[in-house]
């Protein structure tokens, strides 16, 4: 299974239905069931399915989509990424307790996590 880190805030907006576009600066080509970690905790604290990607979106279509991926002030203003793509998450799910995981060094975006750490 695919685990995406995502940071501090951004999940939390995810996990509380708030927002459903994780945006990136790259498209991806996973779809389906992934977990999602909290970034510096070595945890997954939920799961969500990618149900597609969209972009890259322009800066007029940031803001026109922003209650979608809730972008900051500074995002809002100049973009997220100069090649900005959303990331659609259907299916979120908060993990009751968090599962921890062994993080590879060097692991960014995405990390390999067992098929069974999650059952």
């Amino acid at each position: 299974m695919h685990g995406l880190i995502i940071g501090v805030e951004p999940i939390e907006q995810i996990l509380s239905g708030q927002k459903i576009w994780e945006i990136r600066g790259k498209k991806t080509s996973i779809r389906g069931k992934i977990a999602l970690i909290k970034k510096g905790t070595k945890t997954v604290v939920g799961t969500a399915e990618i149900v597609a990607v969209h972009g890259p979106l322009s800066l007029e279509e940031q803001r026109r989509q922003a209650d979608k991926h809730l972008p900051t002030p500074e995002e809002f203003e100049r973009g997220c990424y100069p090649n900005t793509y959303a990331w659609e998450l259907k299916n979120v799910k908060r993990l009751r307790k968090p599962v921890p995981y062994k993080h590879p060094s060097g692991a960014v975006i995405w990390v390999m996590l067992p098929d069974d750490l999650l059952q």
